[in-house]
C-alpha cells in the first residue's frame, strides 16, 4: 500500500519521501514503484522517460528527520495499533504542529491514534484502497478532534491524485471493511463448512452479485494476515459475536499461508 500510494503521489508531480524501516526493505520498494509507474505511462501512451522523471522525485530514507518538512505524512504500516502508535508519536515530535499527519489505517481509531500526539487536530484517516493506483476511493475518517482545516487539506490532497474523497466518521472498520471484512469472513466459514469449494465461492459472488473478484481471491490479495487483524478489531471493539473471525482464517494465518505475498493463501501463487 505504501508504494501504490508513493507511485500515485510523484505520477501526479508531488515529490515523495519514501521511508522504511531497513534499507533492505527500500530496493524492493522502489522496483515496485518503478514498475509501476512505467505501466501507468504505458497504459496512458507516455513513454519510460516519463516515468524516469516521475520515479526522480523519489527521495527513499529510513531516517525519520527526513520527514520534518514535508506538508503531509501518510502512514500505512502494519495493521496493529501499537505499531501505528509508535510513528505517530515519533511523527508528533518531529513534524511542526501545522502538518496533517494521516493514517492508511483500514480499521483502527483514528482518535485513538491521534491521542499518541500533542495536536491531535492535525491526524485523519485517508484509507485508500488496494491497488492504490487503479481504485477510486480514498476514505477520509474524521477523529474526534480532527480539525475541518485538516480534512479539507486531505480532501484537497486526494482531488489532486484523481481520487474521490467520501468522508465518514470514525467508527471500527470505517463503512469499507465493516462491510467487506465480515463478508470476506462469512464466505471462509461457507469454505470451512463445506458449503462449496473457495473457487465455487468466488464464481457465486462474482457471476450473482456483479462483483469484479469472488471474496476469497480478494482475501489473497488484501492478505489472510490483515483481514485476521480487521476481524479481531472489529470482533474487540463492537464485543459482538457476528465479527468473530473464522477458526479456518486463523488457522491458516498461523501456517504462513497469507495469500498472494506468501505464495499461498486459498489459491496457489506458486509459479
Amino acid at each position: 500500500m505504501g508504494s501504490g500510494i508513493a507511485q500515485v503521489c510523484v505520477h501526479h508531480g508531488l515529490k515523495v519521501h519514501l521511508k522504511e524501516a531497513r534499507l533492505e526493505l527500500l530496493q524492493p520498494a522502489m522496483e515496485r514503484i518503478r514498475r509501476g509507474l512505467e505501466r501507468m505511462e504505458r497504459a496512458a501512451g507516455g513513454d519510460a522517460g516519463t516515468a524516469e522523471e516521475s520515479f526522480a522525485r523519489i527521495d527513499p530514507t529510513t531516517e525519520w528527520e527526513d520527514l520534518k518538512d514535508a506538508d503531509i505524512v501518510i502512514e500505512a504500516v502494519y495493521e496493529q495499533f501499537e505499531s501505528k502508535r509508535e510513528v505517530f508519536e515519533k511523527l508528533g515530535r518531529i513534524c511542526a504542529s501545522e502538518v496533517v499527519l494521516a493514517s492508511n489505517t483500514s480499521s483502527i481509531s483514528i482518535t485513538r491514534l491521534a491521542a499518541a500526539t500533542q495536536h491531535p487536530a492535525r491526524v485523519v484517516g485517508m484509507h485508500f484502497m488496494n491497488p492504490v493506483p487503479r481504485m477510486k476511493l480514498v476514505e477520509v475518517i474524521r477523529g474526534l478532534l480532527t480539525s475541518a482545516s485538516t480534512i479539507e487539506k486531505t480532501k484537497a490532497l486526494a482531488l489532486s491524485l484523481e481520487k474521490v474523497p467520501i468522508e465518514v466518521r470514525d467508527s471500527p472498520g470505517f463503512v469499507t471493511n465493516r462491510v467487506l471484512i465480515p463478508m470476506i469472513n462469512e464466505a471462509v466459514f461457507a469454505l470451512m463448512e463445506g458449503v462449496a469449494d473457495a473457487e465455487a465461492i468466488d464464481q457465486v459472488l462474482k457471476l450473482g452479485m456483479n462483483h469484479p473478484m469472488g471474496p476469497l481471491e480478494l482475501a489473497d490479495l488484501i492478505g489472510l494476515d490483515i483481514c485476521l487483524d480487521i476481524m479481531e478489531v472489529l470482533y474487540d471493539s463492537f464485543k459482538d459475536t457476528k465479527y468473530r473471525p473464522c477458526p479456518l482464517l486463523r488457522q491458516m494465518v498461523d501456517g504462513g499461508w497469507l495469500g498472494r505475498k506468501s505464495g499461498r493463501g486459498f489459491y496457489s501463487y506458486a509459479s
